[in-house]
């Protein structure tokens, strides 16, 4: 008998799930409201597209593992992505100081538009899997609290149910899956928003001649100042084009307007990223976003779970964009999932609720990651720091200021941060005695930067006239 699989929501989390069961599902049909574009282009339902987006060394083994026949590193990269060695190929300034580059490789992360890399991934799925993508608005899920038959949905020719052996939530942050659960009877879903109130302001601008290979370049937020914490980047994208994108939280967000926009990049705690972009040609207008809360539905702890459901992705969780594990945690999601298919197919009875708690180990992961930092901000609504936060950030903050100067310890961040271990990683004890050994060299006094690189500072500055 042929079985169907229904995903809502053909971003990144819902292509990738339906390369996951195209292995075990005879018809894959993905629902999207929006008109989907042809090509590496923004759409409105993705409220952070036009923002810095970081795949880390985590998301993209995931990735690697989902979609058949097709290497994604080499898909990405030859689509325009760069990619970045966390150890030697990027510039940047913690609450600690400057981190300092090293000539041993570190995990990669790849950089590019959301928009690339959602019509990337699309491709190579469509190409790759028998998924195909219809256009309609799913309005409810059907059957029951003890199992999901499809979805009610509405198109063009009207509304219809549409039955389904199978069924994905990965419709984002919008999601409506609270409210379909509480129609089957399933209402006891606990939320969870941690909001530091953080806005970000991304301006695209062209990649100056001869900085093509210069290095991503960061200065992260402080949160141990007691005041609002303010960010920027300039990272490379496909196309030639440096996307700069500046974040504050609340009370100290960045405008929109583009002399307030390059007013606040002078602002920040050094002038590396105002003297790079002062030589450089913008391209677009600012634009902004306010949708940054941490998000989580704890799904996996109500007492009753319907079969053959599933909710992946900014459906399940949404993080502070600023620490970039959003797509690799929906990529690590689709992986869960896929692993979980290939062991026990489509129908086994408890399947879901296996994938659904499976999947929220990746979550709690950069879960912590984010509300740990974000509850310090000043303002943050939804948290607070408690003695076991206090404890967790004293030892974190001293293995941060160890690892700008220690290969050992920035490794271990680098593993963690990138997702391909779990926290634990930061507890073995070789890092937990360079932790408490402390950093080897004395603090850099400035950006690490070759002579290369400080000439084409120099040569882009435009802020001394």
């Amino acid at each position: 008998m042929s079985r169907r699989a229904v995903v809502i929501g053909a971003g990144l989390a819902g292509m990738l799930a339906a390369a996951a069961l195209s292995t075990v599902a005879d018809e894959v049909i993905v629902l999207d409201r929006d008109e989907l574009p042809d090509g590496p282009e923004h759409r409105k339902g993705l409220p952070q597209g036009r923002h810095a987006h970081l795949l880390m060394a985590g998301g993209l083994a995931a990735m690697e593992d989902l979609v058949p026949g097709v290497s994604m590193r080499k898909h990405l990269l030859a689509a325009g992505a760069h990619e970045i060695s966390l150890s030697s190929g990027m510039v940047a300034l913690t609450p600690e100081g400057w981190l300092r580059r090293w000539r041993h490789e570190g995990p990669q992360m790849l950089t590019c538009s959301r928009a690339l890399l959602d019509w990337a991934v699309r491709v190579a799925v469509l190409a790759n899997t028998g998924a195909k993508i219809r256009k309609a608005q799913v309005l409810e899920l059907t059957g029951s609290a003890h199992r999901v038959e499809g979805v009610r949905i509405s198109t063009a020719a009207g509304e219809t149910d549409l039955e389904a052996d199978f069924v994905i939530d990965a419709s984002g942050r919008g999601s409506r899956v609270v409210t379909w659960l509480a129609a089957l009877g399933i209402s006891d879903v606990r939320e969870k928003t941690v909001d530091a109130g953080l806005v970000n302001a991304t301006r695209i601008y062209r990649t100056p001649e001869g900085a093509e290979s210069f290095p991503l370049t960061m200065m992260q937020a402080d949160p141990y100042q007691s005041r609002p914490g303010r960010s920027g980047m300039v990272l490379p994208i496909e196309g030639n084009r440096w996307m700069v994108s500046l974040a504050g939280t609340r009370g100290g967000q960045p405008p929109s307007d583009t002399e307030g926009f390059l007013q606040y990049i002078r602002d920040l705690p050094h002038p590396i990223l105002g003297r790079l972009i002062s030589g450089a040609e913008p391209l677009t207008d600012v634009h902004v976003s306010r949708s940054t809360s941490n998000h989580r539905r704890y799904l996996e702890k109500t007492r009753q779970w319907p079969e053959r459901f599933v909710v992946l992705g900014d459906a399940l969780a949404i993080f502070n964009p600023a620490y970039g594990q959003g797509m690799t945690v929906a990529a690590m999601g689709a992986r869960n999932l896929g692993r979980e298919l290939e062991r026990h197919g489509l129908t086994t009875p408890g399947l879901a609720r296996r994938v659904q708690r499976g999947t929220a180990r990746s979550v709690d992961a950069a879960w912590t990651l984010a509300v740990s930092q974000d509850i310090w901000f000043p303002e943050t609504r939804g948290g607070s720091p408690n003695i076991a936060d206090r404890l967790l950030t004293s030892y974190t903050r001293r293995m941060i200021r160890t690892a700008t100067s220690s290969y050992s310890a920035a490794s271990a961040i680098w593993d963690v941060t990138s997702m391909t271990t779990g926290p634990t990683r930061l507890l073995r004890p070789s890092t937990v005695l360079a932790t408490l050994s402390g950093p080897p060299l004395p603090a850099a006094a400035g950006p690490p930067l070759t002579p290369e690189e400080r000439e084409i500072v120099r040569k882009l500055d435009r802020t001394a006239g």
